[in-house]
């Protein structure tokens, strides 16, 4: 099991934040602790970046699912980007890449 680890960066459209290790029933407090100190504005987009992610259970999604959650309350979007294929996978079989923005990387959208 890898320590999940996530930092943060600002961009012009709102936060991105880089999620590397593993996102598990043990680490997900950690994400969710980071959002819950997340200020977001109504009209900011919040970034996932997911290419460091190297497993993610279903306490993960979970977690994904409150980050969403977090930035549709405060009026913002979020995006999840480079998903690893393995999460892709889940994410479609369940439906999620049907109510999260997916792009292959965390540069500002086009």
């Amino acid at each position: 099991m890898k320590s999940l680890a996530v930092r943060q960066h600002a961009t012009a459209t709102g936060p991105v934040l880089h999620v590397t290790g593993d996102l598990d029933h043990d680490q997900a407090p950690v994400l969710r602790g980071r959002l819950d100190q997340l200020s977001l504005a109504p009209g900011q987009c919040l970034v996932l970046d997911l290419s460091g992610l190297e497993f993610c259970d279903s306490s993960g999604i979970t977690a994904l699912l409150a980050a969403r959650q977090h930035a549709l309350a405060a009026g913002a979007d979020i995006v999840l980007a480079a998903v690893p294929a393995n999460l892709l996978r889940v994410l479609t079989l369940v439906g999620l890449d049907q109510i999260f923005t997916l792009r292959p990387d965390s540069s500002p959208a086009s």
